[in-house]
C-alpha cells in the first residue's frame, strides 16, 4: 500500500475507475446491503433512481479506497489543497477564550481526509474518538497515517480518561456518531432515514458532563478528490437542552446532508442490523 500511495492521485483514480466494474458487476461487494439500505431509506424513489444512486456510491467507494491509501504519503500541501474548511474561526474563538469544544460528523464523504486536514488547521489539539480494528497490524498502520499531522486518536473506551487528562487544556474531541451500537447498548432509537435506528449516546453524555459547545462538521463533495467542510454551531450550551435533544439534532443534520446528495454516505455499512423489540422511538 505504501508503494501504491507513491503514485499521483490521477493515476490512482484510473485504478479506481477500473476497479469499479468488477467490484459492482462481478463481485457485487455488499451490493445487497446497499440496495436494501437505499430502498428502505428512500421509499419514494423508484428502482431506476435507486440503482443510479447505488452506482454512483460504488464509483465513489472505490475512489475512497484509493484516497485512503494515498493518506500514507500525501503532503500537508496536498491535503489542505483538497480539503477546505469554512467557518473554522468559530472553533478558534472558543480556543481564544480558553474553552474546549466537542465536534461531530458522520461517515459522509472522505471523513478520513477530513480528520487529517483538521489536525493541520487547528491551533489546539484535536482528539478523534474511534473504534480500533480487530486486525492489529492494519490498526497500527491506520493509526500511524491518521495521526501524522497532529491529530490524536483515542479508543472509544478511553474517552473519559483522555478528557480527564486534558481538562486544563483547550481541545476539540471529535465523534462520528453514526456508528451502530452493539445490541446490548441499543437503548435509544430514533426515526432516521425512514427507519427505526439505534444510536450511540456518547457525545450527548459527555456534553452534559462538560457543558462544552458542540460543532457539527458538514462535509460537501465538491468534485472528484476535492471537499469542503463547514463548521456549524449545533449546540452552544448543552446543559440548556432537554432529553435527547443533542442526539436528535445531530442525526437531523446528518439526515438532511444525506438527502441532499445521497451517494456519498457509507451505504455498505450494515447500519440497520438491529431491530427494536418494541416499535416505539426513544425507548
Amino acid at each position: 500500500m505504501y508503494i501504491l500511495s507513491l503514485l499521483p492521485l490521477p493515476v490512482l483514480y484510473i485504478f479506481s475507475s477500473i476497479l469499479y466494474y468488477p467490484l459492482y458487476y462481478i463481485i457485487g461487494y455488499r451490493k445487497k446491503v446497499v440496495r436494501e439500505n437505499l430502498q428502505n431509506s428512500f421509499p419514494e424513489k423508484n428502482l431506476h433512481d435507486i440503482i443510479q444512486i447505488e452506482k454512483t456510491f460504488f464509483k465513489y467507494f472505490t475512489d475512497l479506497v484509493f484516497e485512503i491509501v494515498k493518506m500514507t504519503t500525501i503532503s500537508e500541501k496536498g491535503i489542505t489543497k483538497r480539503f477546505k474548511f469554512k467557518n473554522l474561526e468559530i472553533v478558534e474563538d472558543h480556543f481564544k477564550r480558553g474553552e474546549s469544544v466537542l465536534a461531530c460528523t458522520g461517515h459522509y464523504g472522505n471523513w478520513e481526509w477530513g480528520m487529517l486536514a483538521l489536525g493541520i488547521q487547528l491551533s489546539q489539539p484535536s482528539y478523534v474518538i474511534y473504534k480500533p480494528l480487530n486486525n492489529k497490524i492494519f490498526d497500527k498502520w491506520f493509526y500511524d497515517i491518521r495521526t501524522k499531522y497532529g491529530n490524536k486518536f483515542v479508543a472509544m473506551k478511553q474517552t473519559l480518561r483522555a478528557l480527564t487528562a486534558n481538562k486544563d487544556t483547550s481541545t476539540m474531541f471529535c465523534f462520528a456518531g453514526d456508528q451502530t451500537p452493539i445490541k446490548e447498548e441499543s437503548k435509544y432509537w430514533i426515526n432516521f432515514l425512514n427507519q427505526p435506528t439505534p444510536v450511540l449516546l456518547g457525545l450527548e453524555k459527555i456534553a452534559f458532563q462538560t457543558n462544552r459547545a458542540i460543532i457539527y462538521f458538514k462535509v460537501t463533495v465538491v468534485k472528484r478528490g476535492y471537499y469542503e467542510v463547514e463548521a456549524i454551531p449545533m449546540v452552544l450550551v448543552p446543559k440548556d437542552t432537554i432529553g435527547h435533544e443533542i442526539t436528535d439534532k445531530q442525526f437531523k443534520l446528518l439526515e438532511e446532508i444525506i438527502q441532499e446528495n445521497p451517494p456519498y454516505w457509507l451505504w455498505s455499512h450494515r447500519r440497520w442490523k438491529h431491530k427494536p423489540e418494541i416499535n416505539i422511538y426513544g425507548t
